[in-house]
């Protein structure tokens, strides 16, 4: 018996096989470009992920020992937000556009404008921001008319690739509840959002649970591929919740610390908790009954990239001839310099900031340099200045009475033995690794063992295939200094702020 998973990410879509105890059978991985017609913008052609869906599911089902007939069940994880348009003939009518795309500021104020920031708030739990399906379907109204009038459903990347497979229009909660149409709290559509703006709702398909068969394995896919036909695929979950589930943050208390290029800070909700002023996102998780609420530092493991290849130059050619990793060699050289850096503050804003600023306007910056600091030190200011930025996040969320027993690390930032020392230490809890670290496409194959009935539920998927490897208490000592720190690192922006908009503004 086994369980498969496709992730349809921005990169490439991931496929991974598992078997019950969550043990990796086979993975493969195809990869399709980003276009980016203009600045700001970032597009891809669906057909690509359809390609690379076909490629991929091919690719295990020729693993030695795979059977198509011993795959229980598929599950679907995908990035969020991206737009996908379809015609009355089921079409693609234009190329995606992505989460990354920035194109839709003006869209944003006018739904701002149209339907008032409180009432967002009470209907969708969430403000206007770029990244949302919403603004993009706007966009297209107001400089496409041509394809707004041809559109007659709205789709997903991963519900995209489950019409193709199944034949059924679909979508779940996790990934609805990121498009800015979707009442959080009552788990549907909002009709009054839609009304307000005149979106028609046919054209979004119905919601399920992510753990909810939605449709199975047509025979012309089964032909085409090698599945077998009528196999069951399961609702799914967008990449981030997919993340969660796959490191076992399904439970009260649990958080998920995930630096990559960005920074996610993930923390599980038994209930509905929307921030006053909405600096954490609000979204249904794919645990059935549940939400999360998420922080996003936009350049999180991306700052430190920037870092090593604009200032890192002779770090980075002892790596190459040494053989050594240049993250261990600038990790090393930060580790001897004491915490707080000596009065040197870093902030990450380098593309300007999500969580919990938002504001496009936001710039990075070096605070407190003087004739003492070395490079070790800028080092150290960068990996405890990103800390702090996810560490935004997790304050919010305790104000709002999130509980937080155990944050999981995931990402860059959980390779490194020191930044995860550091992380523990900023955070002031225990940290902890555990055995997954395939992404979002291992959540996504426990997610169609939920809805398979391999697993009694989702909780009982993950405490049989997600085990704690390592955990990190906090130093008290440590902790205590980064809380004194992290006080004046909350007080940079708001002091920059005005400088930071003028700079924004200042012609290239």
């Amino acid at each position: 018996m086994s369980l498969l998973g496709l992730d349809v990410g921005t990169s490439g879509v991931k496929a991974l096989l598992i078997d019950e105890s969550g043990k990796t059978l086979a993975s493969a991985t195809s990869e399709y470009p980003l276009s980016t017609p203009h600045p700001n913008w970032a597009e891809q052609d669906p057909a690509d992920w359809w390609k690379g869906t076909i490629e991929v599911i091919r690719s295990i089902l020729a693993a030695p020992g795979v059977r198509a007939g011993d795959i229980k069940g598929i599950g679907l994880s995908g990035q969020m937000h991206s737009l996908v348009l379809l015609d009355k003939q089921q079409r693609v009518l234009r190329p995606s556009i992505l989460w990354c795309d920035t194109r839709t500021d003006k869209e944003c104020r006018e739904i701002t404008e149209q339907v008032g920031r409180e009432r967002l708030r009470s209907l969708v739990s969430n403000p206007a921001l770029e990244g949302f399906t919403l603004p993009k379907i706007i966009w297209v109204r107001n400089h496409e008319p041509e394809v707004y009038a041809k559109i007659r459903t709205i789709l997903l990347p991963k519900d995209y690739i489950r019409y193709l497979l199944t034949g059924e229009f679909a979508m779940e909660v996790s990934d609805a509840a990121g498009t800015l149409m979707f009442d959080v709290a009552r788990r549907a559509w909002s009709k009054d959002l839609l009304g307000i703006l005149n979106v028609p709702p046919e054209w979004l398909p119905p919601v399920f649970e992510s753990v909810d068969v939605c449709g199975h394995v047509t025979r012309a896919i089964a032909e085409l591929t090698g599945l077998r036909e009528g196999t069951p695929v399961v609702g799914g979950g967008a990449d981030n919740p997919c993340g969660a589930v796959g490191t076992g943050v399904v439970k009260q208390g649990r958080v998920l610390a995930s630096i990559g290029t960005s920074g996610v800070v993930f923390a599980f909700s038994d209930q509905v908790r929307v921030e006053p002023g909405m600096r954490v996102h609000t979204f249904c998780h794919s645990v059935p009954g549940a939400w999360y609420l998420m922080g996003v530092v936009l350049m999180a493991g991306g700052a430190l990239r920037w870092y090593r290849d604009t200032f890192a130059q002779d770090e980075m050619t002892l790596a190459r001839t040494s053989g050594r990793d240049v993250y261990d060699i600038l990790t090393e050289g930060a580790s001897a310099v004491a915490p707080g850096s000596e009065g040197l503050f870093f902030l990450p804003y380098l593309v300007g900031e999500r969580t919990p600023h938002q504001s496009a306007s936001a710039r990075g910056a070096f605070i407190g340099a003087t004739i003492r600091h070395t490079k070790r030190h800028f080092t150290r200011a960068v990996l405890e200045g990103i800390t702090f930025g996810m560490k935004d996040s997790l304050s919010i969320m305790e104000g709002l009475g999130v509980e937080i027993q155990q944050i999981r690390l995931t990402g860059g930032g959980a390779k490194s033995a020191f930044w995860r020392r550091l992380q523990a230490n900023v955070y002031g809890r225990e940290v902890a690794l555990v055995n997954a670290s395939e992404g979002p496409a291992f959540g996504a194959a426990l997610l169609a063992g939920a809805g398979t009935k391999v697993y009694s539920s989702l909780v009982d998927a993950v405490e049989n295939a997600v085990k704690v490897t390592e955990t990190i208490a906090p130093d008290r000592e440590e902790a205590k200094r980064y809380a004194e720190l992290f006080g004046i690192y909350q007080e940079l922006y708001p002091a920059l702020s005005s400088s930071f908009t003028r700079i924004h503004t200042l012609k290239q």
